[in-house]
């Protein structure tokens, strides 16, 4: 053998397994986008300055992720997703709050892991987490999307002591109206309905792959882990009493959600004693997904606002009170209105 043929062996070898490993890399990519899409927003989060912890609870051991100093800011996801879904809008909150970012029970890497999920553990788990003064020091603001907003306005009714006031996203604590799509679609098909529903017309389309993966992940995953307990869901639903939500609600909404469309943001902003409908133009159920830029500067502007008031002092407010005709009484220890009072 010519001297430095065993070494071009090798070299050939080292190659071969080279190109292997990315021929495997990027099957498994191409076959699990979603997995993918967790993997890189929650290194996002880590990479933006937030570090992750977590906390023993009543359904096992619970993931977040904080930063920033300030006033506290829970930000919660919807079903299926996990903290990852805000790490394009939470590092530029962190400038002014103590963000913390949660994996809602069953969802990234909160307990539990496997099996059934009953909406009673989420809602345990969250009430868990939030008790905890190292973790989210009360008042909290809450700003939950889809169940998370669901989430928020539950904590809020049993907790109002301990939130100072909510922001749900395209979402909320009430049925909501027929939408024609499931959400665990059995084939491509049906998966495309359904992201056409909570996107907007405008946004990309999405790859078949994409779609194949939200199919199985779907079934498999939190979503899927939902429905087979949705028995446990119905005592979670608040029609009827949305008044028991003491505290101020600000709706911020992606007005192209054809899931939770503006009609059911109407109804919680009717039956909620305190709330404010703001749309998101060209935005669909998941808008810090969808348009992170246009919704974080719609988030700014609600936080920066004064909450909304209780219907008697709106009224109050939009008719200031009339001033009283000379020669009346205005008040007993004043006497007599005079032209020089």
């Amino acid at each position: 053998m010519r001297p430095g043929g065993s070494t071009l062996k090798i070299v050939l070898v080292l190659t071969s397994l080279v190109l292997v490993v990315a021929a495997g890399t990027g099957w498994w990519v191409h076959k699990n986008p979603l997995r993918l899409y967790e993997i890189a927003t929650r290194s996002g989060l880590e990479r933006s300055g937030f570090a992750e912890g977590s906390i023993e609870t009543r359904v096992g051991r619970q993931t977040y992720f904080t930063a920033g100093a300030g006033p506290t800011l829970v930000l919660l996801h919807g079903a299926g997703d996990q903290a990852g879904a805000w790490y394009r809008v939470a590092p530029g909150l962190a400038d002014r709050y103590r963000v913390v970012v949660l994996d809602l029970a069953g969802h990234g890497d909160s307990d539990p892991g496997e099996g059934p999920l009953a909406m009673t553990a989420v809602v345990h788990g969250l009430e868990d987490v939030l008790a905890d003064e190292g973790v989210a020091p009360a008042p909290v603001i809450l700003v939950g999307n889809s169940m998370g907003a669901w989430m928020s306005l539950l904590y809020a009714e049993e907790h109002p002591e301990r939130v100072e006031r909510v922001v749900a996203v395209n979402g909320g604590s009430i049925v909501g109206e027929p939408a024609g799509v499931t959400l665990t679609p059995a084939n491509r098909e049906e998966a495309r309905k359904l992201m056409a529903a909570l996107r907007d017309p405008s946004s990309p389309p999405l790859s078949d792959a994409l779609l194949d993966d939200i199919v199985r992940r779907s079934r498999e995953g939190p979503i899927g882990r939902l429905m087979a307990r949705a028995d446990d869901m119905g005592q979670w639903l608040r029609d009827g009493r949305l008044d028991r939500v003491e505290v101020p609600v600000d709706l911020l909404w992606g007005a192209s959600d054809g899931l939770m469309t503006l009609a059911y943001a109407r109804r919680l902003e009717e039956g909620l004693p305190r709330a404010r409908l703001t749309e998101v133009p060209n935005c669909g159920h998941i808008p810090q997904n969808e348009c992170p830029e246009r919704f974080a500067a719609a988030l700014d502007e609600v936080l920066a606002s004064d909450p909304p008031a209780a219907p008697a002092a709106q009224a109050a407010e939009e008719e200031p009170e009339e001033p009283p005709l000379e020669g009346t009484a205005v008040d007993d220890a004043a006497g007599p209105a005079s032209p020089n009072a």
